[in-house]
């Protein structure tokens, strides 16, 4: 396992983290108690989870692994609040009232007297940020959370709350946790960039693109049985209808898998060695709902790609940018020889 530091913090966190939206719901307590054993024997040592997985069970499962475990001291946990826990107009966003009582029902869930790494889980049209941001600096300054993060967060999003802290001279945000792989690639055109420029890590989910990159499903035969979309097929983003009618995503898995058959490695490891040396990442989040998968995901903790692979993967994920503003003419504009003058 390789290691980086949490963003521009000075913790230090495993490259892969071990997501948790499977325990209580795909993955039993005793699976997911396995899953978090075998994670951390292999040197793994950042559990991600959130208040709202699977009913705040996802925390329970977590919070009962830390209590007997003797890695407790050793991993770094993060979580996030936002989304609803409950049926009133109080139960949801990022007020303070929610956010007081969303934090205090995953510190008791979790068992612990602090967070490593409390995350905004979505933005709030609602709630003024100042309003947010200056919870997390009293949680910050109180003990109940270490670092402060982002979920889901654009690019203006991301900056409008660096810009605030700045102002205010608040503890700064170290992690925004996007939706990141090599079928989901736009937000290279402004949420990295920002990221980059406040020095945030990026923490990616779906990895695998909701199981497209392991190559386990048909383009021809719509899936069923024991997965996402055999049980789903119209699940979300990663919809098997709509994916598999786009020509860019067959070039990506043919891609993928070929360079798997060549190294002798899975499709899944190809696709996560790929994303973790990507600008910006910190640490990708692995969410397996067995053993087998997450023993597969692992493999690839010390996987690099040469120059030549990711150039192949690039190029048959690239999601294609208009010239302007993200295309050559729109970025070319962005720079400029530090010559200057029309020569």
């Amino acid at each position: 396992m390789e290691y980086r530091t949490l963003g521009a913090s000075g913790a230090i966190v495993s490259t892969h983290a071990l997501g948790t939206m499977t325990f209580g719901n795909e993955t039993d307590e005793a699976g997911a108690h396995a899953q978090l054993d075998r994670y951390v024997a292999a040197g793994g040592n950042f559990i991600d989870t959130a208040d709202v997985y699977t009913g705040g069970v996802s925390e329970e499962i977590v919070g009962s692994w830390l209590a007997k475990s003797s890695a407790r001291d050793d991993v770094v946990v993060a979580t996030k609040g936002r989304f609803p826990t409950g049926d009133t107009p109080n139960d949801v966003g990022t007020s303070r009232r929610h956010l007081r009582r969303a934090l205090d029902a995953s510190l008791n869930r979790l068992g612990v007297d602090h967070i490593d790494l409390y995350q905004l889980h979505a933005w709030d049209p609602v709630t003024p940020l100042d309003e947010t941001l200056g919870f997390l600096e009293d949680a910050v300054r109180a003990g109940k959370i270490g670092y402060a993060g982002l979920s889901n967060f654009t690019g203006w999003q991301l900056q409008k709350a660096c810009d605030l802290i700045d102002r205010r001279g608040w503890s700064r945000l170290v992690t925004l946790q996007p939706q990141y792989n090599l079928l989901v690639r736009e937000i290279e055109w402004e949420i990295v960039p920002a990221a980059q420029e406040n020095g945030l890590g990026l923490l990616p989910w779906s990895p695998l693109g909701g199981g497209w990159l392991t190559g386990k499903y048909s383009f021809d035969e719509e899936p069923t049985g024991a997965t996402r979309l055999g049980e789903n097929p119209d699940r979300g983003v990663e919809s098997w209808r709509r994916r598999s009618t786009n020509q860019r995503v067959r070039d990506v898995v043919d891609a993928v898998r070929d360079i798997a058959t060549a190294r002798g490695n899975s499709m899944a490891q190809v696709a996560l060695a790929w994303l973790v040396d990507r600008p910006a990442v910190t640490s990708v989040i692995l969410g397996a709902r067995t053993i087998e998968q997450l023993d597969d995901n692992l493999a690839a903790a010390d996987l690099h790609l040469t120059a030549e692979e990711t150039e192949k993967l690039n190029q048959a994920s690239d999601p294609g940018a208009a010239d302007y503003p993200y295309g050559g003419p729109g970025v070319a504009q962005r720079g400029r020889p530090i010559t200057g003058g029309r020569a």
